[in-house]
């Protein structure tokens, strides 16, 4: 279990992902009383590990014919002798043959490539209809083991690009969540007001990310 404070939080709240359990706190909040919290949700938490373990199913290994899922699509993989970096070519994405890890390798690097302009046009795109484009940064990949998204102070927002393998209304949501933030940089109900004005169906896809995420990034 991992505890993290901060300044900006004003509750507790407990965040349940495979295999981890994350404490989220006001940095002031006495241990005693994170640990009576904690404990008050201690089944609610084991519900949730065992329901996620039971989810947990290894991928098959990538091979020539494997389908790849971006944002709504499914492309085919396809193993192509003389290539020497990853390429979409219409409905397929080509790689120089190569062992399991390697090709897993190679297919990551083609959808972060792949994925950078797509997020990003979603975060400027919510970013402009929210009026707060001027206070937009940099938008960049991130591969973050615990967040889909971030946003700093100064506007610049930090996406997973395992996003790029969920439905496209996942990703949205995502570009959404973290363009909202330029708004409200926390997540009070004014924010969530943000939010449901641009995605009223918002908490469809939370959960969908929440019980499906963890499918994302393992290739």
């Amino acid at each position: 279990m991992e505890l993290k404070r901060s300044p900006r939080r004003r509750t507790l709240a407990l965040r349940v992902q495979t295999g981890s359990v994350t404490v989220y706190a006001p940095a002031r909040t006495p241990l005693a009383l994170i640990h009576e919290f904690v404990e008050a949700k201690r089944g609610w938490a084991e519900k949730h590990l065992t329901t996620y373990a039971a989810r947990t199913v290894v991928p098959p290994p990538l091979t020539d014919g494997s389908p790849l899922p971006f944002l709504g699509e499914t492309l085919t993989l396809r193993l192509t002798p003389g290539l020497r970096t990853p390429t979409r070519c219409g409905s397929e994405v080509q790689l120089p043959p190569a062992d399991p890890t390697g090709i897993a390798r190679q297919v990551e690097v083609w959808y972060r490539r792949a994925a950078l302009p797509e997020l990003r046009a979603l975060t400027e795109g919510y970013a402009d209809a929210l009026g707060a484009r001027d206070r937009l940064g940099q938008v960049r990949l991130t591969g973050a083991r615990t967040r889909w998204g971030s946003c700093t102070a100064g506007g610049d927002i930090r996406l997973h690009w395992a996003l790029a393998r969920a439905p496209r209304e996942v990703a949205a949501y995502v570009a959404l969540h973290e363009a909202a933030h330029l708004l409200e940089l926390n997540h009070s109900p004014r924010y969530w007001a943000h939010v449901a004005r641009h995605m009223p169906d918002h908490t469809r896809w939370r959960s969908w990310l929440r019980e499906h995420g963890q499918t994302l990034v393992r290739l």
